[in-house]
């Protein structure tokens, strides 16, 4: 039976990765246990359990900043948030449905991970709104990164390096963020029932106009019959441009961006109806929950030429966000298809990530996209600076690492 080590604070999360390091103890490191299935399968010796790590510290509407233990469930972030009307403007996405669990997770997995929602095309990633961070290295040592003002040049920017890094440089106990008003008014145009490649240059001019959306995504008819939202169940394909923002003026660019389309077949979605819709986007829900899923980021002009290769070498089910830059790609059963997913990217330097495949699946194949001999060298050696025993998270990115 793995052990498990679960420190009431940070100073014994510190304790308890400096004793693993002078014994060569490995460490599985979790806070809500969301995001298990993400990633490589992983060996180790022992699971660092820091649930303990969550709660608000500090939260400061007026200087819209806020931070949170690392294991803060987010669901507890989002309430906070709210009831100051405010929010997270990456948009963090909840892969509960996509990885098979329940529970929701926490901010620091999300940061981990560098998760962000259909509002990246226009707020950026998560790694954007990381203002600071406090961790342990896989030395023991604590340290700090950034602070609580938008503007904190002091020293590197750690707090980047470690969004994204799946927790193998450093276990973050503490996490200050940027939070943003959240937009009073939410309108989606909808056009329906034109074809993907249509549908997409339609989003790559929407994403160049003057527009301002803050969610462009194409949904062929099976992800469209999925959604919870009547309009969108009913119709063939769906391409779908949001707006937001405060008073009248959403609704009235809604109107005129409607009017620019008037040869197609267009509706708008009020505010609840787009609520519920970009949080499906967002959450991933409208994909199968079984079979192999890849993440794949495209430059948005070839999102219809790599779809298309797909559709011979693999027929998947395919969903666009970002105006055709994220591709979520389904396999109808357990082969994830890799040859033809890694070539459809060779030429486009893209990235697609393995987020669904059965265990076996990921510790054959790389899960992420491999990196250029130079970028891996400089990987390996971040790596062994921040945790020369390689205890934390090992082999979680990549094998032997």
């Amino acid at each position: 039976m793995t052990e498990i080590f679960a420190p009431p604070d940070a100073n014994q999360v510190a304790e308890a990765v400096s004793q693993a390091a002078s014994a060569g103890t490995t460490l599985d490191l979790r806070g809500g246990g969301s995001k298990v299935a993400y990633g490589r399968p992983m060996d180790t010796d022992a699971i660092l359990d820091v649930s303990a790590l969550s709660g608000i510290d500090l939260y400061e509407p007026e200087e819209l900043v806020i931070t949170v233990g690392a294991a803060t469930p987010m669901a507890e972030v989002q309430s906070v948030l709210a009831e100051a009307n405010q929010h997270l403007a990456f948009e963090p996405p909840d892969y509960d449905q996509v990885l098979g669990h329940a529970g929701g997770g926490t901010i620091g997995g999300v940061i981990a991970c560098n998760l962000s929602g259909p509002r990246r095309i226009c707020a950026g990633a998560a790694r954007d709104h990381v203002l600071g961070i406090a961790a342990i290295s896989g030395r023991g040592d604590a340290f700090k990164s950034g602070g609580r003002v938008v503007k904190n040049v002091t020293g590197y920017d750690l707090s980047k390096l470690m969004a994204g890094s799946m927790g193998t440089l450093g276990v973050m106990t503490e996490v200050t963020l940027k939070t943003l008003p959240r937009p009073t008014q939410t309108r989606t145009v909808l056009i329906l029932g034109i074809d993907a490649e249509t549908g997409l240059k339609v989003l790559e001019q929407t994403a160049g106009s003057q527009a301002e959306s803050t969610g462009l995504a194409f949904l062929p008819k099976l992800q469209s019959e999925r959604s919870a939202v009547p309009v969108i169940s009913e119709a063939d394909c769906v391409t779908a441009m949001r707006l937001e923002g405060a008073g009248d003026s959403v609704a009235d660019r809604a109107m005129v961006l409607a009017a620019q389309h008037k040869d197609a077949k267009v509706q708008i979605l009020d505010h609840e109806d787009s609520l519920t819709f970009w949080a499906e986007i967002r959450d991933c829900t409208l994909m199968p929950t079984s079979g192999a899923l890849w993440r794949m980021l495209v430059p948005p002009a070839s999102a219809a030429q790599v779809a298309a290769r797909l559709a011979v070498d693999c027929d998947p089910e395919i969903l666009f966000d970002w105006a055709g830059g994220l591709m979520w790609v389904a396999m109808k059963d357990d082969d994830p298809c890799e040859g033809p997913v890694r070539d459809a990217l060779d030429s486009l330097s893209g990235h697609a990530t393995l987020v669904r495949a059965t265990e076996s699946i990921r510790r054959t194949i790389p899960v992420f996209q491999r990196q250029s001999d130079p970028l891996a060298e400089l990987s390996a050696r971040i790596k062994e600076a921040f945790d020369p025993q390689g205890i934390l998270n090992p082999g979680r990115m990549v094998a032997g690492q």
